[in-house]
């Protein structure tokens, strides 16, 4: 028969009360009596009800993490580091995936409300008017992306974008073009801000193409339009557009990078099996998931009731912070000089050091450009 409560208690010659604290507001607890409570329970192998615990907590110990497309390579190493650090903190995550959906995206932030503590919603695609609603009705942070008032984990793509148009003018390009994410991406309108800047700054023409399918489909049909266009070097919204970029020149016999050079954005495991290996702006994925879980718990110590009106409730006691992650350029073999000039000797002709697969840290992080 399995241990009950009253068992850790009568082993730890504690009140039943006290054995409950332990598991739901250990804070309140003498260290020692923690201590020797949690040493009962392990040896008689108990484990506290997650269903009574919520009732007396008001905690349900359960994080939603509601994301774009699952599908996408980009999103599954931050889903584990999300997963991950919450089971550290003694959480549950639930995923949810909204196919790019606003409208989903809403629906489940409704659904999920009353079975979570709080959301990540990771590449939202509803308006920060929406968000700021829904946050109204369960604590939020948003991933990739800023809302004003809302605590956010972002990742510095813009940053990223000029790291990598400064090194295409620095192979000599200087018709470039963008190929444009999702409508009502974030991350689409910083790219399209900072990379637009860097190449006026450079004496370069940018020619934007988008919005488009953030997928290898959506950068394939974009082969045609980009031969047409004369650019020599062009930077994706993503590293999935990129790789089918690649693909339907290829198709076109375009060469890459003898003809045209072309730079994604994430960092994918793909990204460095392709033929030729990619050159990108890595984004640190998994240190966005840690991030935003401790994010989202970081007040999340004290009961509270439960039903309508809990953001609202512990609204003062919620951070509004907005954490920046940089982003980092590496350097492989889908860039190269411009159609006509010579290969720059400040760009590295083989293999260089690797960059670690996470380049970002929860708080300070590297940035820059590296070979890989």
């Amino acid at each position: 028969m399995p241990a009950t409560i009253r068992d850790v208690a009568r082993a730890s010659g504690v009140h039943i009360s006290t054995v409950s604290r332990t598991f739901s507001a250990p804070h309140l607890v003498n260290p020692e009596t923690r201590v020797r409570v949690l040493a009962c329970a392990e040896d008689l192998g108990y484990r506290p009800n997650r269903a009574a615990r919520a009732l007396i907590t008001g905690r349900t110990h359960n994080i939603g993490l509601i994301i774009a497309d699952i599908a996408n390579p980009f999103f599954p190493p931050l889903i584990k580091a999300a997963e991950g650090q919450a089971r550290h903190r003694d959480y549950h995550v639930f995923v949810a995936d909204t196919n790019e959906d606003p409208a989903a995206e809403e629906e489940l932030v409704h659904a999920l409300a009353k079975q979570v503590d709080g959301v990540l919603l990771c590449s939202p695609r509803m308006s920060n008017a929406l968000i700021e609603q829904v946050s109204r009705e369960v604590p939020v942070v948003v991933i990739n992306r800023q809302v004003t008032g809302l605590p956010c984990v972002v990742m510095d793509v813009g940053q990223g974008a000029r790291a990598a148009i400064d090194h295409l003018l620095g192979l000599g390009h200087r018709r470039l073009a963008l190929l444009g994410g999702p409508r009502g991406s974030w991350t689409n309108q910083q790219m399209r801000r900072a990379a637009g800047a860097a190449a006026r700054t450079g004496g370069a023409e940018l020619t934007v193409l988008g919005p488009n399918p953030p997928t290898e489909t959506g950068g394939s049909a974009l082969a045609e339009q980009v031969r047409r266009s004369g650019v020599t070097a062009v930077l994706a919204y993503n590293d999935l557009m990129a790789i089918g970029l690649i693909e339907g020149l290829d198709h076109l016999g375009v060469r890459v990078p003898q003809d045209v050079s072309v730079i994604g954005v994430d960092d994918i495991a793909l990204s460095r099996l392709t033929r030729p290996k990619l050159t990108t702006v890595a984004t640190p994925t998994a240190a966005a998931g840690r991030t935003a879980v401790d994010m989202l718990l970081q007040h999340d110590s004290e009961p509270r009731p439960r039903g309508g009106g809990r953001a609202a409730a512990v609204g003062d006691r919620r951070t509004t912070a907005q954490v920046l992650l940089q982003t980092e350029l590496v350097i492989r073999d889908s860039t190269g000089p411009a159609p006509g000039r010579s290969r720059p000797g400040s760009v590295p002709d083989g293999p260089g050091p690797h960059r670690l697969a996470d380049p970002g840290g929860p708080t300070v992080t590297t940035g820059g450009v590296v070979a890989s």
